[in-house]
């Protein structure tokens, strides 16, 4: 009976059905001739997964296992088609594929009666040189000049489960204003989303923030908060306070006209501390410092995805074939997320994944079989040969 190998097993939380499904959707398999998006998929996942820095050692190392194909349903790879279809293919079937994960891992892994952290930021990707410069150089900034991903991250479960993709001179608060605001959850962000209206819209919405003021911000402050002793020599001030500029910007109208809060975080490593703005007029100020030092975890996630798979070195050159690597990128995380947890496994996802590549066909039931007969076989050679000096 055949046995189904590692790559296989990680492929199960995405369905074939479910993913054709998405395909038919957006009538992507048009003119594919014989090489399909879930043949694309396949080839990009094992890409990121191998960790292979070219295509022809992408088409090299997959073709070597020609025994796996079937069982992956997929086919043998040629670089000019594999290439030919980053180029062309339509990215919205890797988008939505991403989405659809997202949200299967955002069930599978949430604890019941977890409080909803999400982290909100965003990432740049350079992308400089021939073939980049032609559709990077008009939208760069003084910074960057290339591709800019922005996540919504769910804090204690570590995974996106919201993303897009735009041009670096794309402004955060931009992107930030598209999300749906889930009630009750908590939605923690730096100083790149200030817009005190869209705040305001998150409180209307009876979620809670937690971010950062900016030094200028024009508040008055109507009481000093008490801080308790555990929270002493970290906590400086917790206050309530209102913005005293009701039209900033030359004239547009601030909307915030009810309480927040004012926390002051000291900083050992830093002059000037933390000025935390919230609209948790309830917890106590070393919850909403703790909150606000939770959104490392979503700078750790893009140092993590930028080190471990492929977003900084592409396969190919142009908008979409990076599109759809950034894409499959998020896919092949979100499945190792998923394969980990379904599994019990107790290390880190960078273990994980590095036992993965040094084992992506093997076939642990047929490996666990085959050491279990030779363990039998040891047992009864050494029973019937005896001591050597009985």
């Amino acid at each position: 009976m055949y046995r189904i190998s590692r790559f296989q097993q990680i492929m199960k939380a995405l369905p074939r059905g479910t993913f054709d499904r998405v395909v038919q959707t957006h009538q992507a398999d048009k003119h594919s001739k014989g090489f399909g998006c879930w043949d694309q998929l396949i080839a990009m996942v094992y890409a990121q997964m191998s960790g292979a820095s070219s295509l022809r050692v992408l088409e090299t190392g997959f073709n070597s296992q020609h025994t796996q194909h079937y069982h992956l349903g997929a086919t043998p790879i040629k670089r000019s088609t594999l290439s030919d279809a980053n180029s062309k293919r339509k990215t919205e079937v890797f988008a939505d594929t991403a989405k659809l994960l997202m949200s299967s891992a955002s069930r599978s892994l949430r604890r019941e009666g977890e409080e909803l952290l999400y982290l909100l930021d965003s990432s740049s990707i350079s992308l400089k040189g021939p073939g980049f410069d032609a559709w990077t150089s008009g939208n760069s900034t003084r910074n960057t000049q290339g591709i800019k991903l922005h996540l919504l991250f769910a804090g204690n479960e570590a995974i996106p489960v919201r993303h897009s993709i735009t041009a670096p001179n794309v402004n955060d608060i931009d992107e930030g204003r598209q999300l749906s605001i889930e009630p009750n959850a908590v939605y923690v962000f730096d100083k790149g989303y200030c817009d005190y209206n869209w705040w305001y819209k998150i409180n209307e919405q009876k979620a809670r923030f937690v971010t950062r003021f900016k030094r200028n911000a024009a508040l008055s402050v109507e009481r000093a908060l008490p801080i308790s002793d555990k929270d002493a020599g970290i906590v400086l001030k917790d206050e309530i306070v209102r913005f005293a500029n009701k039209h900033p910007r030359g004239g547009c109208k601030n909307h915030y006209t009810t309480p927040l809060r004012r926390v002051t975080v000291a900083r050992p490593d830093h002059d000037q501390p933390l000025l935390l703005a919230t609209n948790d007029l309830v917890s106590q100020a070393s919850v909403i410092a703790r909150r606000y030092k939770d959104r490392w975890g979503i700078e750790l996630f893009f140092k993590w995805i930028k080190q471990h798979l492929k977003i900084k070195s592409f396969l190919g050159r142009n908008e979409n074939s990076v599109r759809i690597q950034i894409l499959t990128a998020l896919i092949t995380y979100l499945l190792l997320a998923i394969y980990r947890k379904a599994q019990n496994y107790g290390g880190s996802l960078w273990i994980l994944l590095a036992e993965v590549r040094a084992t992506l066909f093997q076939r642990p039931a047929v490996e666990a079989e085959r050491y279990r007969r030779r363990r039998n076989n040891m047992t009864e050679f050494a029973a019937r040969q005896g001591g050597l000096f009985v």
